[in-house]
């Protein structure tokens, strides 16, 4: 299977996990997914009030650097720890 077939099936079964991850692992996968789509954060920072907005850009800030490959990888290890 490659990567990226892996990577979809690791975000098809994101939807169905057993329990709802908390807050900051939400944040990772949610900074992992985009880092492994779009690369490093771009555009400005959210502002102040928007702090659902700015803890995410904020989570997916943390990764720049990192390859859209090892994101991926990081993505589909994490939905499959989480799966079990």
């Amino acid at each position: 299977m490659t990567l990226q077939a892996e990577f979809d099936q690791a975000q098809a079964d994101s939807k169905d996990l057993p329990e709802r991850p908390d807050n900051m692992t939400l944040l990772k996968i949610y900074a992992l997914f985009k880092q492994g789509t779009t690369g490093d954060a771009d555009g400005a920072r959210p502002g102040m009030m928007d702090f659902v907005g700015r803890a995410k850009w904020d989570a997916w800030d943390t990764l720049k650097g990192t390859s859209k490959e090892d994101a991926m990888r990081q993505y589909i290890d994490l939905i499959s720890e989480l799966k079990n």
